[in-house]
């Protein structure tokens, strides 16, 4: 079985949730036998990771303009014409935005798998009008999809409330490993933070995480000896990335690390007090199931998607309150919950590598 991935800005270690999840998914089913081809963009490829096969799957770079506003589109269209010369028995797009081109592929007579990672026009760094084709995109996604994979089940509420799409969709979660935590502390140690001494967050620095929140939270709070972590970039350099740099860099005790993987970003969470996600806007967080994997106490925003039956009441607070969150927050620092348990069996790589293959043979079929 022929497959071509297109939609992610590419493997490996490359920052982002669809990234994680293709670095993931793609070498167990490479594993399972199929012929994997994934596409990154050209814009995101540097001398460390130069490279034309990962874990079993082929790499292809194809070209994408470093602008947030025409990345996805140019680089899925462009994307597509090169899946068509391989001849692939399937292509699987992720995301919406790059489900702009799903009706491209269908004219290809391309069979077409989506992974629908979650709605995406709401996010606060899109315009008006970038917002306007995120919608068309989803609607293109639903319409002309041979088959849509939702990574939750407020996406499929979505498909059918407002796509009409009913048939041919499956629910597959986003995943997590199960970490060995590290025993070392030199990296946590070269950011002069303290085993258990620090509240961390991690996701790309765009508006709808509401890092500035958190920073200002965490300050009103109070936290005597403790510090405040964000791991994580921005993609795109931008008003609000230079802003929050700057209140980070301003303010006592936060500490940046950019973005981190492997060692670095296992010893961060190996000793971390909290894990708190104040965004506006997921899909299903692979950030917070590596915090859960890490038996971190966590806090989260009330929105539908960080609502996972694994959590309890007291790990929610109401999102866009930074009162609320410094409240949560103090509530929280006052009685800390150390190695916390959760049951993560919804969300094991393998049984989601062995669901994807099973739309695969259903579509083929």
């Amino acid at each position: 079985m022929k497959i071509v991935v297109i939609g992610t800005r590419g493997i490996p270690n490359i920052q982002g949730g669809v990234e994680t999840h293709c670095e993931e998914l793609y070498p167990r089913l490479a594993a399972m036998g199929c012929d994997v081809t994934l596409i990154r963009r050209s814009c995101y490829v540097t001398d460390d990771n130069r490279i034309s096969e990962y874990k079993g799957v082929k790499i292809i770079d194809v070209y994408a303009p470093r602008r947030k506003s025409t990345e996805a589109f140019i680089h899925t269209t462009l994307a597509l014409i090169k899946a068509r010369k391989l001849k692939p028995d399937i292509v699987h797009i992720h995301a919406i935005g790059p489900a702009l081109c799903t009706p491209l592929a269908k004219l290809m007579r391309l069979k077409v798998v989506s992974t629908n990672h979650g709605p995406d026009y709401d996010r606060q760094k899109w315009g008006r009008m970038a917002k306007a084709a995120l919608r068309k995109g989803e609607r293109f996604q639903a319409k002309y999809s041979n088959h849509i994979i939702a990574i939750s089940h407020v996406i499929v509420d979505i498909l059918k409330r407002r796509h009409n799409r009913f048939n041919n969709v499956s629910i597959i979660y986003n995943g997590v490993n199960t970490p060995v935590k590290s025993t070392q502390t030199d990296y946590i140690d070269s950011l002069g933070l303290e085993k258990g001494k620090y509240v961390m967050t991690m996701g790309r620095i765009v508006p709808e995480k509401r890092f500035d929140w958190l920073i200002e939270a965490f300050q009103r709070a109070r936290f005597n000896g403790y510090k405040l972590v964000i791991v994580g970039d921005s993609d795109h350099n931008d008003m609000y990335s230079t802003q929050l740099k700057k209140m980070a860099h301003d303010t006592e005790n936060v500490v940046l690390t950019g973005f981190i993987k492997g060692e670095k970003l296992n010893q961060i969470m190996t000793n971390a007090a909290l894990f708190v996600l104040p965004s506006t806007h997921e899909g299903l967080p692979i950030s917070l199931l590596e915090a859960m994997s890490y038996n971190l106490d966590v806090l989260v925003s009330d929105i539908p998607a960080n609502r996972l039956p694994e959590l309890d009441k007291k790990d929610f607070f109401t999102v866009d309150s930074i009162s609320g969150l410094t409240r949560s927050l103090s509530r929280k620092m006052k009685n800390p919950k150390r190695d916390r348990m959760y049951d993560l069996s919804n969300y094991n790589w393998d049984t989601i590598a062995q669901q994807t293959l099973e739309v695969y043979k259903k579509v083929l079929e």
